[in-house]
């Protein structure tokens, strides 16, 4: 299942994401060379929000959506939400 993610680097930013494989992707941010060069300079990074989706065109879009978010609704959606949400 697709999955749009938040992740909280060690720097206390967030980092936002979709994959088909969020375990596989979490592993990647945390330990591969390859991957994104924002969070492979802020490691570790700890998954602190997911939704799943039913496409990955629909995570794809729900992640443009939360690139958007200021950082005071990123935090009051992890805090309202958890780290676990279906859609």
């Amino acid at each position: 299942m697709p999955h749009t993610y938040i992740l909280r680097c060690s720097d206390d930013t967030f980092y936002i994401g979709s994959t088909t494989d969020i375990t596989k992707r979490l592993h990647q941010h945390n330990h591969a060379k390859a991957g994104a060069h924002y969070t492979k300079i802020r490691r570790p990074v700890t998954l602190v929000y997911s939704e799943t989706h039913r496409t990955l065109t629909k995570a794809r879009a729900r992640e443009v959506e939360l690139k958007r978010l200021t950082r005071e609704e990123k935090l009051a959606l992890i805090k309202k939400i958890g780290a676990l949400v279906v859609r």
